[in-house]
């Protein structure tokens, strides 16, 4: 029998947030859709344009936020799984 993955509870969010790239040089705004521990859904106008790893901040500032890994693209939309 196939071991099914289990997906971490997402909480719906709806909640400005902003894309630093580049060491927080590169600075887009997004909308974060939903969010769990492990990972969240994140629109923005130019999401297919966006690299593989970028950082997640609720506030506009390089220092805070968290680094992520974009797992899944869908037109304004990526699914981002944080890493360390």
């Amino acid at each position: 029998m196939a071991a099914t993955k289990k997906r971490e509870a997402r909480k719906s969010l709806r909640r400005p947030g902003w894309i630093t790239l580049d060491g927080g040089f590169a600075v887009r705004p997004c909308v974060v859709q939903d969010i769990s521990s492990a990972g969240a859904k994140i629109t923005a106008d130019d999401a297919s344009a966006l690299p593989g790893t970028l950082r997640l901040a609720f506030a506009r500032d390089a220092r805070t936020g968290r680094n992520c890994q974009v797992v899944w693209r869908r037109g304004n939309s990526i699914g981002v799984k944080f890493i360390r």
